[in-house]
Formats: structure tokens, sequence, C-alpha cells
């Protein structure tokens, strides 16, 4: 794996996470057994977290802590927040 992978994605056991940004989003995304769940955050980073089914689908909930997001997203994958690995460039995610 290369460092930009090593930074942007991360396993632990059968999850995957995957860290992108867009123009207007920073984005974790995880899957697992076909199970997805998202938190987002706008690029600036100083917004609240938003959890989201998917990358692209619509809020479910929004956040102030990162933790609090990583539950949630837990939630949806059935696992629990301990199991979710987290990319390097998304650790600083959250106010």
């Amino acid at each position: 794996m290369s460092d930009v992978d090593a930074a942007t994605t991360a396993e632990t056991g059968d999850v995957t996470a995957r860290y992108t940004e867009t123009e207007t989003e920073r984005l974790l995304a995880f899957e697992r057994d076909g199970r997805t769940a998202a938190i987002a955050q706008n690029v600036d980073g100083y917004a609240m977290l938003k959890v989201r089914p998917t990358a692209d689908g619509d809020e479910l909930e929004r956040y102030y802590g990162f933790e609090m997001a990583l539950d949630h997203a837990a939630e949806l994958l059935e696992v629990s927040p301990a199991s979710l690995p987290v990319p390097d460039a998304a650790e600083d995610m959250g106010m």
C-alpha cells in the first residue's frame, strides 16, 4: 500500500474505511458485509458531522463530536465503535 492509500484507507476485521474529499465535503465512508455508513463534514473541517447511510445518501443525524458520529456509523454497520478503522487523514474530523 502506498503512503497515500495508507492515509486514506484502513481495514479492521471485516470493516473497510475510505476517506475522500470533494469540492465541498470531507467524507469518511465505511463498508461491512454489504452494509454502508458515511460521515461527512464541510471541506473546511469546522461544521457539524453528518451521518448518512451511504456517501451520497440523505442525512440521518448531525453531531459535533467525531466519537458520537462513529457510534452512529457503527450502529448502522452492526459493529462496536471500537472496530471502526479510521484512516490517518480522517482522524481530525469533528469539532
